[in-house]
């Protein structure tokens, strides 16, 4: 017998928009009250932090900002991540990340919104990520901890609130994460194939530091997900191919391209991709290099140890790079370690259990690479790390946490974990803070007695009874103080003060010389880097951002030098804008590499139908003219001048076609002398510009003097 139930009254129902809307603002019907609107006011903090006085650093990293620039100005340079329009030379990552920032560009026009708007959101969606990442796995509560640690990582506020492409990456990454953990937890495919593609786009934003991941999400799906072993095998082959087809298809692309008909692949040794990735990109990272491109490549003692300290197992400790990523860290390894023992018992196919692995593995990989890398290593690589951290600290604090409140045998253990964890923390976040003792002198100890606090509250949580749940909450409260207020600080710090494009930090400035460096004084300063690094410049000659300064050969005098954009920068404070400085020698660029605004003026007049203002030493001099005048620019030697880009044979093409009338030449062309063939055939050819025509100072005679050279 079938029974017809009445239909329900007319209007009960709320209309389906309308229950999105009210899901997406509250949560939904299963959620807790308050995770959703704490998950929003975790939300407006990152987007806060990160948009804050936006415009205080000018166009940031003016290298990427120009290839943006010459994206907005042709597709061709679009597609190859051009550093000019004419398509000269293209930057030395690829241009997934360049590509958001092009868009935005074209859009509303190019200015510091375009360029910085996309990594703000990108940013703040990579906090909601992980929160649904970490939800998925450990609940609410440790989601809603990992976000704000996200949040208030101080090397990840910095980098988003730049144009350096790592935060597209990390969004990427957390993505992937996301779906891979999916796809454990359910047993598909599709999951687990959007993870790889996800991976293979991170790819296509900084190359082989995407893969980093990748042994965690294998192993996590080869050992938790659902199906036989042997479909999971055959699954991960199936994400294999993804992967490869997503990450290479880019490459295949432009090498497929005759050299001739493409713009030389800035940072590699013989202009292709597969070069950069496995050189520059790849290997050289890790092992270092003693010869090669520009971008700070070198070995022990060059790249690497200029910028992160030397290569060990404190390297991510250290004066350098410690404030930056390591207040968790702590924590973080006690949580996966205890965590793993807690879930000891659980099924094979576990969620939670399969989640510690993963971000465990992402945890490890990213630790043991970062600091035993050889190559080049900037602090704020360590932004990867962030998402990981993050996870296991929400996780082990919610599960040990729960742990201790049972009234299981032996489960006071579990508390003893999290009250040592937590003194831990505090420990290290007082010897942070006490490298800079002038810098908020209240802070670390505030963050000692909440920490020794925070475990006796615990303990005492956990032994009296009347008083326990209370004790157990203040305790929870006093925790998150102990553990958010030093990286805190240095977030908020990095959200007020002007950083360097190049290379952001947060926090006060401690100095540079390595590991255990001396402490610095007071840091902060317009364009000067957080790391201590003398005059606010880089190793290599990178900018610093010091204004002006005489440079030899009609180079800006202190305060005429050129600024991005001509002084129209929107959402800028002036002089606080970076500039670039030079190359390391390269192409003659000198000390700082920057050009007149006469010299400037001379160009644009005496263009006439060629291609390219002019050809200067390294991207650091052309980007800066880019920027300028919006008009494409030769950076003979990539990054730092020190790429085999520019020969006699290419130099004589284009003058011959008209497409090249000026080049500015200096002393030497790389830290070899092994392109003195072109500066010898400029000599011999060129025309010398004298400095009066344009109303320069007169030029200088030394080896690193700048000549400007009239061509055909």
């Amino acid at each position: 017998m079938t029974q017809t139930l009445p239909a329900p009254p007319a209007g009960t129902a709320a209309p389906a928009p309308r229950g999105r809307i009210r899901r997406l603002l509250l949560g939904g019907p299963d959620d807790p009250a308050w995770s959703r609107p704490a998950l929003w006011a975790v939300l407006a903090l990152a987007a806060a932090l990160y948009a804050w006085d936006l415009g205080s650093g000018g166009y940031a990293n003016s290298y990427y900002s120009a290839a943006v620039k010459s994206g907005t100005q042709s597709w061709k340079a679009f597609f190859f991540g051009s550093l000019d329009a004419g398509d000269y030379i293209t930057v030395d990552k690829p241009p997934m990340a360049l590509w958001a920032q092009e868009l935005f560009a074209r859009a509303i026009g190019f200015g510091t919104p375009a360029l910085l708007l996309p990594q703000v959101l990108e940013g703040v969606a990579a906090v909601a990520v992980l929160h649904a990442a970490v939800r998925r796995a450990f609940g609410h509560p440790a989601a809603l901890i990992a976000a704000a640690v996200l949040a208030l990582t101080p090397i990840t506020v910095a980098i988003d609130r730049d144009n350096n492409p790592d935060t597209l990456l990390v969004l990427l990454l957390v993505a992937a994460a996301w779906a891979c953990q999916r796809a454990v937890e359910t047993g598909r495919l599709r999951p687990l194939l959007l993870s790889a593609f996800l991976v293979g786009c991170g790819f296509n934003t900084k190359m082989l530091q995407a893969f980093l991941v990748v042994p965690a999400f294998a192993l996590a799906y080869l050992i938790a997900a659902r199906p036989p072993v042997v479909r999971r095998l055959a699954h991960l082959a199936a994400a294999g191919a993804v992967l490869a087809v997503s990450s290479g298809w880019w490459m295949l692309i432009v090498d497929a391209v005759p050299a001739g008909k493409r713009p030389y692949i800035g940072g590699s040794t013989d202009g292709t991709v597969w070069d950069l990735v496995i050189g520059y990109n790849g290997l050289g990272r890790v092992f270092g290099e003693n010869n090669g491109p520009g971008g700070g490549r070198g070995g022990p003692g060059a790249g690497g140890a200029s910028f992160g300290g030397q290569s060990g197992a404190g390297r991510l400790f250290n004066d350098i790079v410690g404030g930056q990523i390591s207040w968790l860290i702590p924590f973080a390894v006690i949580a996966l370690a205890a965590c793993l023992l807690l879930l000891r018992r659980r099924p094979r196919t576990d969620p939670a259990r399969a989640a510690l692995l993963l971000w465990g593995g992402w945890l490890a990989v990213h630790y043991v690479i970062f600091s035993f890398a050889e190559g080049t290593f900037h602090p704020y690589y360590t932004t990867a790390l962030g998402p990981a951290i993050a996870a296991l600290t929400g996780a082990g604090a919610v599960l040990l946490f729960a742990a201790g409140r049972r009234t299981a045998r032996g489960s006071w253990a579990w508390t003893l974990v999290l009250s040592a964890a937590l003194a831990v923390t505090g420990a290290w976040a007082f010897t942070l803070l006490d490298r800079t003792p002038s810098w908020h002198p209240w802070l670390r100890w505030t963050i000692a007695a909440a920490a020794v606090l925070s475990a006796a509250g615990l303990l005492l949580g956990r032994l009296v009874r009347r008083a326990g749940t209370r004790a157990a909450v203040a305790g929870a409260a006093l925790a998150a103080v102990a553990a958010l207020a030093g990286p805190g600080a240095y977030a908020v710090s990095a959200a007020s003060t002007a950083s360097n494009g190049t290379n952001p930090q947060a926090g006060p400035s401690t100095g540079f010389g390595g590991p255990g460096g001396m402490r610095g004084g007071p840091g902060g300063a317009p364009g000067g880097f957080r790391g201590g690094f003398p005059g606010g410049r880089m190793p290599g000659g990178s900018p610093g951002g010091a204004p002006g300064g005489q440079n030899p050969g009609g180079q800006a005098a202190a305060g005429e030098g050129i600024r991005p954009g001509g002084g129209q920068m929107p959402w800028s404070r002036g002089d606080r804008a970076q500039r670039p400085g030079g190359g390391r020698g390269g192409f003659g660029g000198g000390p700082g590499g920057e050009v007149s605004t006469q010299m400037i003026s001379y160009l644009e007049k005496n263009q006439g139908s060629a291609t390219w203002l002019v050809a200067v030493s390294s991207a650091q001099s052309a980007s800066s003219i880019i920027l300028s005048t919006g008009r494409p620019v030769i950076a003979m030697g990539g990054f730092t001048g020190s790429d085999p880009a520019m020969t006699v044979a290419k130099l004589q093409r284009y003058v011959k076609d008209g497409r090249l009338r000026y080049i500015l030449l200096g002393g030497g062309m790389g830290p070899g002398g092994g392109d003195a063939s072109v500066t010898a055939w400029v000599q011999k050819n060129g025309t010398p510009v004298k400095p009066a025509e344009y109303g320069g100072a007169s030029s200088s005679t030394g080896t690193t003097g700048a000549q400007l050279y009239k061509l055909g």
